[in-house]
């Protein structure tokens, strides 16, 4: 059996980028910056979980109109870039800063995009570690109000095992959650 993938990843990437055939349109971010995107239904609610709850009763209710959704607490940029994903399995992470990069798999984490919030992890325990102990803080506040980012969890504890002091030392250390403490 061969596999095409490339092409087919392709093939998708240009779909996003058609101005035809789409069905929905995304209102991503808050005022003043506010972005619409257009894409289609069926790719959105067969690849995100979270898209495919809000899209359900939009699918049944749909008389072959335009579906509107919005998406507020997103940046644009970063929305962008997942949709990217979605399309077309790509997800470059050299354009990007490092706190860019960490939005997004905040991003994919809402959308539950299991396979991405994986990689991002895996990348950023990796490759980001030194920046990861830096911002420690937001990394342990925001691995431990999700239930799908566990590795970063265990990074967290990982680190407070082994460097206790520079968590005590840590200018943010009484506002940490007690709970996980």
């Amino acid at each position: 059996m061969s596999i095409f993938l490339s092409k087919l990843s392709q093939n998708y990437l240009e779909l996003l980028i058609d101005d035809e055939y789409y069905d929905i349109t995304i209102e991503i971010g808050e005022d003043p910056d506010v972005k619409f995107f257009r894409a289609h239904m069926n790719i959105l609610y067969y690849r995100s979980p979270y898209l495919r709850q809000i899209l359900t009763p939009s699918k049944k209710n749909n008389d072959n109109g335009l579906t509107h959704v919005k998406l507020p607490n997103t940046s644009p940029e970063i929305f962008q870039i997942i949709l990217k994903y979605i399309y077309g399995g790509i997800l470059s992470l050299d354009n990007q800063d490092t706190f860019e990069n960490f939005e997004v798999l905040i991003t994919a984490e809402k959308l539950l995009l299991q396979e991405l919030v994986d990689y991002l992890q895996k990348h950023f325990i990796e490759n980001e570690s030194e920046w990861m102990e830096q911002h420690f803080e937001l990394i342990y506040r925001t691995s431990f109000q999700s239930n799908h980012l566990l590795e970063l969890q265990q990074f967290c504890l990982d680190f407070m095992e082994k460097s206790p002091e520079k968590i005590f030392k840590s200018f943010d250390f009484t506002s940490l959650p007690e709970k996980p403490l």
